[in-house]
């Protein structure tokens, strides 16, 4: 399965975008936990069930819901609409075991986990490992607000030492896993440098997917992904002369190998 590599989060309680996000997005996060507000969490349900029927209704291919954590009572409002729907990807706020992903999992769900607490990050490989996972997903502010901690990021935008290690924590459990790995979203959006830059680290380091949380960030998440020219130039060459070598060889300068090789294969998509 693939979302894609651009996902979009959108307010439950923002109805009139929801159609407008999936258009920009490839995958889009209907967000029925931090972004909606205690007041407008009634409304917010009433429109996803919604948004899932008429002309006008969301592929479910390309939804995912976000739901309230497993401790709190909007989680089981939240399921109880999700059941009105044909939306079958959940994304469990603040996973912390892999006893909340049984009762999804038993009820038919696919579940994105997403790790933004301490317990959560420190066990996600055996979250990644249920069988109801196919992703995890790491939250840096949330994860620092469980910490004590004021922000994730220094002052010049770089991850604080305990935010890199949670990246790669959740990441490397969701690969050992065989699933996918989606990195935190960018919060400077007019920054897209910054966000360029920390989308190329993730395309570079294995993630599959960034999630967002406005359109204009959507493009160069995709560009972010995709080899550039000479990457592809380069994979082009490298793989067409393993063709006349088999096995370990030099070429342009470099030792090339089966681990390189795949890299090559994975930047032609192969």
């Amino acid at each position: 399965m693939s979302f894609g590599r651009a996902l979009l989060f959108c307010p439950a309680d923002r109805g009139d975008r929801y159609a407008k996000a999936l258009d920009a997005a490839d995958t889009v996060i209907i967000d029925l936990e931090d972004a909606v507000a205690p007041a407008d969490k009634v409304s917010a349900r009433s429109q996803l069930v919604a948004s899932a029927s008429g002309d006008a209704a969301l592929d479910p291919a390309r939804v995912i819901v976000r739901v309230n954590p497993v401790d709190t009572d909007d989680h089981a409002l939240d399921l109880a609409a999700l059941a009105r729907t044909s939306y079958r990807v959940v994304m469990l706020a603040k996973a912390e075991n892999t006893v909340q992903l049984d009762a999804l999992g038993a009820a038919g769900y696919r579940v994105v986990a997403l790790c933004e607490t301490v317990v959560g990050v420190e066990r996600s490989p055996e979250i990644a490992a249920h069988p109801a996972a196919i992703a995890t997903m790491w939250g840096a502010e949330d994860l620092a607000a469980s910490m004590g901690g004021r922000s994730s990021r220094h002052e010049d935008g770089r991850y604080r030492d305990f935010a890199r290690y949670a990246r790669s924590r959740v990441l490397f459990a969701a690969k050992a896993a065989g699933k996918l790995a989606i990195d935190s979203v960018y919060m400077n959006i007019p920054d897209l440098d910054g966000l360029r830059a920390e989308a190329v680290d993730a395309a570079s380091s294995g993630f599959d997917a960034t999630a967002s949380i406005h359109p204009s960030q959507m493009q160069t998440i995709r560009d972010s992904y995709a080899a550039s020219p000479d990457e592809v130039a380069w994979a082009e060459r490298v793989l067409a002369e393993a063709e006349r070598q088999p096995g370990v060889f030099r070429f342009e300068g470099k030792m090339i190998d089966e681990p390189v090789l795949r890299q090559a294969r994975s930047m032609l998509g192969r």
